[in-house]
């Protein structure tokens, strides 16, 4: 038995995952009882965390069809990718640019089991799994150019992946460790949680991390503009995930801020 299949031969499905408690707040399929249980305990406490997690979707997916579309990228690593669920990256892009090229990053067994469904690509395109440990940015890169031609402009994707690293600067340093192998007119799309705009959510991610479950840490705005330190900010720049380029909608009115902020960045 290979590593990889003896690592998805470990999950446990009796105590709640956070992969699979996003997945359900997207209303993904890929979990169990006991996930949507904790979800449902987390919603009681902060309904909004289910328009947070949507929000930084739908933030990933307007970023992606800029890139694609606009800025005229064809080749997308996605760091950190989490369980497949409605609009994955391979398939906003391939919608935009067919020859589209994807490679896919994670290091949890429960994404790991479901890798084959972020593993379609249009005849035109290309996309690929690597199962790397996010620290491991040598290892990440060396493989995903199997895929990717690293020489040629690339947008680098890490969505709601960094809270996950408890230290900030060495979260920082995954992030200049990945873009410094990237060449000029490269991207970085980029969404975190984050603190100073909804007291409440903060509570209750707080009171979250010390259930000793697998901790998310929230961070100020200006630690999370730092990540595009070098870059040339996209316009609006750094902002509440609803309001980065939102598209209209029937009612006309706009979404409000949520504790979930990003950006898009290009390397000059």
């Amino acid at each position: 038995m290979s590593e990889s299949e003896q690592r998805i031969d470990t999950i446990d499905t009796s105590v709640p995952h956070s992969a699979r408690i996003w997945n359900y707040w997207l209303g993904g399929k890929d979990n169990y009882p006991v996930d949507e249980a904790a979800g449902d305990a987390y919603t009681a406490v902060f309904p909004g965390i289910v328009t947070i997690a949507r929000s930084s979707r739908a933030f990933l997916g307007r970023t992606i069809r800029h890139l694609a579309g606009e800025a005229g990228i064809r080749q997308f690593l996605d760091v950190g990718t989490g369980l497949p669920t409605v609009d994955n990256t391979h398939e906003v892009a391939q919608s935009v640019a067919p020859d589209a090229r994807i490679v896919y990053v994670d290091h949890d067994p429960l994404v790991l089991a479901h890798a084959r469904a972020l593993l379609t690509s249009t005849p035109e395109g290309a996309t690929d799994y690597v199962d790397a440990d996010l620290y491991d940015t040598e290892r990440i890169l060396g493989a995903a150019a199997r895929t990717l031609d690293l020489s040629r402009p690339t947008a680098l994707i890490l969505s709601g992946i960094l809270g996950h690293v408890p230290d900030y600067e060495a979260a920082r340093g995954i992030v200049r460790n990945l873009m410094a192998a990237l060449p000029p007119g490269s991207y970085l799309s980029l969404n975190e949680g984050s603190r100073g705009t909804d007291p409440e959510y903060e509570r209750a991610q707080d009171a979250y991390n010390e259930t000793g479950a697998v901790p998310y840490f929230l961070r100020p705005v200006e630690q999370i503009e730092a990540y595009f330190e070098g870059l040339e900010l996209v316009a609006p720049g750094v902002v509440s995930v609803p309001l980065w380029r939102p598209e209209t909608s029937a009612s006309g009115v706009a979404a409000p801020a949520v504790g979930q902020h990003g950006g898009l960045g290009r390397k000059p």
